[in-house]
Parts: structure tokens; sequence; C-alpha cells
């Protein structure tokens, strides 16, 4: 499900390079893009809040592992993207 970001009604958050890296590096890009847009802007938000480094980085492990493992979003199980 990969709908569109201009949908949203919250203000939609920019993709850090950081991120974008991590998410190349681990090989995440098509699990992230699998994601609804209100999942992507949200994690995107969330990380982008945190006002430590340390604190981002933590963030955006949770977001690679559960986009890893799939069928979980924001530590909350997620059915729709349960990986077979």
């Amino acid at each position: 499900m990969n709908d569109d970001l201009s949908n949203l009604k919250r203000q939609t958050q920019p993709m850090p390079d950081f991120v974008s890296a991590a998410l190349e590096e681990r090989g995440l890009w098509e699990e992230y893009q699998q994601r609804p847009a209100y999942q992507r802007n949200d994690y995107l938000g969330w990380i982008n809040r945190a006002k430590r480094q340390e604190t981002k980085d933590k963030r955006l492990k949770q977001m690679l592992d559960e986009l890893e493992q799939g069928g979980v979003y924001m530590s909350m199980k997620h059915a729709a993207s349960r990986k077979s």
C-alpha cells in the first residue's frame, strides 16, 4: 500500500539523510515504501522530534527493526505488514 503523502492531514515530515542512508544500507526501502503514507510520515516525525542524536538513532533502529520484522508498527501489532 503506497498511498500519496499529499493526502495526509498532518504536516509532511522531511526524510533526513541518515534515515535514507540507513534504509538503503539495511535493504529496507521496499518495506518502507509498502507502509501506508501515514506510517511513513509518523516514523519520520517521531525520529525528527528527538532532540538528541542518540535518541534519533534509537528511534531509527526501532523503525528499521519493525520494517525488517513486519507485522509491527510503533511497537503495536500491525497485521497488514506481517511477513509470511
